[in-house]
C-alpha cells in the first residue's frame, strides 16, 4: 500500500479548498451542500442513489440521439420507380355491389318542381305522390311560396355561421316562439337539421353513467343520439308498457340492492313511430315517468303537424299539456315541408343547449327562407285545421283498400289499425307467404316489382330504406305509403286500388 508525500497532499488540499471556494460562491451552494451533508449522514443509501441518477441523466444527454429510420433500406432511383409504378392506390369508395347498384338504378328522379304530380324521368305523364311527406300538399301553398322568397331577396341564401355567434336572426327567434305556442310549451329552441336534432338533444343530457330506458323500435336518428350519449340503456319491447314498467322496476330494485348513486334518468320513445307507423301510449308514459321520477323525452318528428285536433303532435291527440312532456322533439322536414329540427320544453332545458346541443353550436343556422317557410306552415295548419281531418279520412280509405281479405296472405299494414290517425303505413310481406331460406335482398326485389308497377300504372311509391349494418333492430323490408290531401278522394282511392292490383298481380306470379 502507497502513501502520499507531502507534496501530493498538498496538491489535492489545494484543488479541493479551490473547488470548494468554487462552489461556495455559486448563490444558493450552502443550502445543497448542508443537504448533502445531512443526506449524506442520515441516509447514505439515499445519496448513493440520487447520483447515480444524475450521472445516468448527464450520461443519457451526452449519449447519440436514435433516429427513425436509421437501419432503413437503402434503395435506388431504379427500384423506387419500379415499387411506384407497381403501387395501385386503394378506391375512395368501396366498389358497388350488385343490390348497390340496383338501388341506384331503381332510385326515381323527378323533372322539376316537387309536387303532387311530378314528373318523373322515363314516364310520360305525371305520377301520383304517394312517397312523399307533403302530408298537407303544403308545397302548392302560395302563401308559402311567396313569403319563402321575399325572405330569400331581403336577407339571403343562409347566415353561415352558428346559431350562437351570428348565425340568429328575427326570423329564427320568431320561428321558436311560433313552436312555442303552437306546442303550448314555455320555449323552444331549432336546429339547422332534422336527422341531427335528436342525436344532439339527448347527449345534450345524457353522459356516461346517467341511465335511458328506450323503446326499441325507434328511428335510427334517435338510435345515434342514445349512441352518443355514451349512458347505459336498457330497451323495452316497442310500445309495450308492461315490459317499460317491468324495466323500471328492476332498475328500482336495483338500486336499493346495490346502494347506487342517483344519476340522471330519462325515458325515451317516439310519438309515431316512422318504423312502424303506430302510435305511442302517452299517458301511461307520463304515469310512470312521475310514478318512478323519470324526465320524458318524445320524438314527435313524424306526428307534428298531422296528428290532433290542431295538428300539434301526440299531447294534442290525447289532450295532454305539452308541460308535462319534458323534451318534445321534431322535424320540420315531414309534414312542415321546411327543413331542420326543434326541442320544446321549460326555458332551462332550451338554454342549456344553446352551450350543450352540439348540433346547435357548431352547425350553421337554418336559412331565413326556410325558417319563414316553417312559421308560415304553422299559420295554415292553425288556419284550416279542416285539413287534418281530410288528411285521417283519406288514410282510413287507403287503408280500407289494402285490408281486403284478398290481400290478406301476401301483406302485412303496420299500422293497419282503421282508427289510426297517422297519415303513412308500410306494407311488409306476410312471414307466412315467405319460404324459409327467402333473403332480404330478394324480399327487396319483390317489393321494388311492385313498385315498378304502380310506376307504369300512375303512382309513385318508394320502399323504406334502412342502414341495414348499424340499425340495432333492422325492421323487415317495406313499400312505405304516404297519403296526400293534394290528391282528389278519387285519385286517394284510384291509387289504393293499383297498389292492391299490383300486389296481386306480382305476389302471385313471384309464388309460382
Amino acid at each position: 500500500m502507497t502513501t502520499l508525500n507531502e507534496e501530493d497532499a498538498a496538491i489535492i488540499n489545494s484543488t479541493v479548498n479551490s473547488l470548494y471556494k468554487v462552489i461556495t460562491a455559486i448563490p444558493g451552494s450552502h443550502h445543497t451542500l448542508l443537504y448533502l451533508k445531512n443526506a449524506y449522514q442520515d441516509d447514505p443509501f439515499r445519496i448513493a442513489l440520487e447520483l447515480f441518477l444524475v450521472f445516468f441523466a448527464i450520461r443519457y444527454m451526452l449519449s447519440a440521439k436514435y433516429k427513425p429510420h436509421d437501419n432503413a433500406v437503402k434503395l435506388t432511383e431504379k427500384e423506387i420507380d419500379d415499387l411506384v409504378e407497381e403501387w395501385q392506390p386503394e378506391p375512395l369508395v368501396p366498389p358497388l355491389t350488385k343490390f348497390d347498384r340496383f338501388n341506384l338504378t331503381k332510385t326515381p328522379v323527378i323533372m322539376g318542381a316537387q309536387s303532387v304530380k311530378p314528373k318523373v324521368a322515363g314516364y310520360a305523364k305525371p305520377l301520383m305522390n304517394l312517397a312523399t311527406t307533403n302530408y298537407l300538399n303544403l308545397l302548392a301553398a302560395d302563401t308559402i311560396r311567396e313569403k319563402a322568397i321575399s325572405t330569400l331577396r331581403g336577407y339571403g341564401v343562409g347566415s353561415c355561421g352558428p346559431p350562437g355567434f351570428y348565425g340568429t336572426i328575427d326570423v329564427h327567434m320568431d320561428l321558436e316562439r311560433d313552436i312555442a305556442e303552437f306546442l303550448g310549451s314555455d320555449a323552444a329552441i331549432i336546429y339547422a337539421q332534422g336527422f341531427s336534432t335528436i342525436s344532439s338533444v339527448i347527449p345534450a343530457f345524457c353522459k356516461r353513467g346517467d341511465i335511458l330506458v328506450c323503446d326499441e323500435g325507434v328511428s335510427f336518428a334517435i338510435q345515434k343520439g342514445i349512441q352518443i350519449s355514451r349512458s347505459l340503456v336498457r330497451w323495452y319491447k316497442h310500445n309495450d308498457m308492461v315490459d317499460l314498467e317491468r324495466i323500471l322496476t328492476e332498475i328500482q330494485l336495483e338500486d336499493v340492492l346495490h346502494k347506487k348513486r342517483l344519476t340522471r334518468r330519462f325515458i325515451v320513445s317516439e310519438a309515431l313511430s316512422a318504423n312502424f307507423g303506430d302510435i305511442a301510449p302517452l299517458p301511461k308514459l307520463i304515469e310512470l315517468k312521475y310514478k318512478y321520477k323519470y324526465r320524458l323525452v318524445l320524438d314527435e318528428s313524424q306526428s307534428i303537424g298531422v296528428i290532433g285536433s290542431r295538428g300539434a303532435g301526440l299531447t294534442d291527440l290525447f289532450e295532454i299539456p305539452a308541460t308535462q312532456v319534458d323534451m318534445i322533439v321534431g322535424s320540420m322536414a315531414n309534414a312542415l315541408c321546411a327543413s331542420g329540427g326543434f326541442c320544446a320544453g321549460s326555458e332551462e332545458i332550451v338554454d342549456h343547449q344553446r352551450l350543450s346541443g352540439l348540433a346547435y353550436c357548431f352547425s350553421a343556422s337554418i336559412p331565413a327562407m326556410l325558417a319563414v317557410a316553417a312559421s308560415e306552415a304553422i299559420a295554415v295548419i292553425k288556419q284550416h285545421p279542416e285539413q287534418l281531418a281530410e288528411l285521417s279520412q283519406r288514410a282510413t280509405s287507403f287503408r280500407q283498400i289494402l285490408s281486403h281479405k284478398t290481400l290478406a296472405p301476401y301483406i302485412q299494414l303496420f299500422s293497419g289499425d282503421l282508427q289510426n290517425p297517422a297519415p303513412f303505413f308500410h306494407i311488409r310481406i306476410h312471414p307466412e307467404f315467405l319460404q324459409t331460406d327467402t333473403t332480404r335482398q330478394e324480399q327487396e326485389y319483390l317489393l321494388q316489382d311492385v313498385v315498378d308497377e304502380c310506376a307504369y300504372q300512375g303512382v309513385l311509391v318508394t320502399r323504406a330504406h334502412y342502414v341495414e349494418d348499424q340499425e340495432r333492430h333492422c325492421p323487415s323490408p317495406s313499400i312505405k305509403i304516404s297519403v296526400t290531401i293534394g290528391l282528389t278522394l278519387k285519385e286517394n282511392d284510384k291509387a289504393a286500388n293499383i297498389i292492391k292490383n299490383a300486389i296481386l298481380k306480382l305476389f302471385s306470379k313471384w309464388r309460382k
